[in-house]
């Protein structure tokens, strides 16, 4: 039997958008694997301090409704409910443990890739995962650092930040095409980013 291959997509997801998706579905496709993580970081250790975060479980909870009809996507709460900052190779021992035989995929974009010696724990990372960097058509926009190697993912770029869809929401400006429609349920709901439910939970 083949060993289960399993991306790990890790993140904010303040909130999670459409690039968000476009990513993780076509790594499934690309590279083959039987389910891809969106795991949820808990303390986000490179942000924390920033700006204001939202509480994990509202995140999850986003997250959670992303992908809740796509296939081979799940929302992962391993960082939560591990609690502290949310390190990768944390995660990753963590999976490899409980999954021995398994092969784990580790997805980033472009920035997160470039910054990799600036983790945690990268002789962890290195040996317990095979690196993805997310490039756009036709360019190979993620560079690793020099002792890195690993794998190129081209993605369709979608130009959306999730520091833009929060400005867009504090300024009541629309968030349709940009979020799937159940994520913008779950932020009318819990009233994140300074939006009201004037709605009601039903919506």
């Amino acid at each position: 039997m083949a060993a289960e291959r399993i991306g790990v997509f890790g993140g904010t997801f303040d909130p999670p958008h459409n690039g968000h998706l476009a990513v993780a579905v076509n790594a499934v496709h690309d590279l083959g694997l039987d389910r891809m993580l969106l795991v949820v970081a808990n303390e986000p250790w490179q942000k924390v301090g920033t700006r204001t975060i939202s509480a994990a479980a509202d995140r999850l909870a986003m997250v959670a409704a992303a992908v809740e009809e796509v296939d081979r996507l799940e929302a992962s709460d391993i960082e939560i409910r591990r609690g502290g900052p949310s390190y990768t190779a944390d995660t990753l021992e963590e999976l490899a443990t409980a999954h021995p035989h398994a092969e784990l995929f580790l997805v980033l974009g472009a920035d997160s890739a470039a910054g990799l010696d600036t983790w945690e724990r990268t002789d962890t990372v290195k040996a317990l995962a095979r690196i993805v960097v997310v490039d756009r058509p036709g360019a190979r926009s993620g560079v690793l650092p020099p002792s890195w190697d690993g794998l190129h993912l081209e993605v369709p770029q979608l130009e959306v930040s999730s520091t833009e869809l929060r400005r867009r929401a504090r300024e009541g400006r629309p968030l349709d095409f940009l979020v799937p429609r159940s994520v913008v349920s779950v932020i009318r709901r819990h009233e994140l980013y300074g939006v009201r439910d004037e709605h009601g939970a039903s919506d």
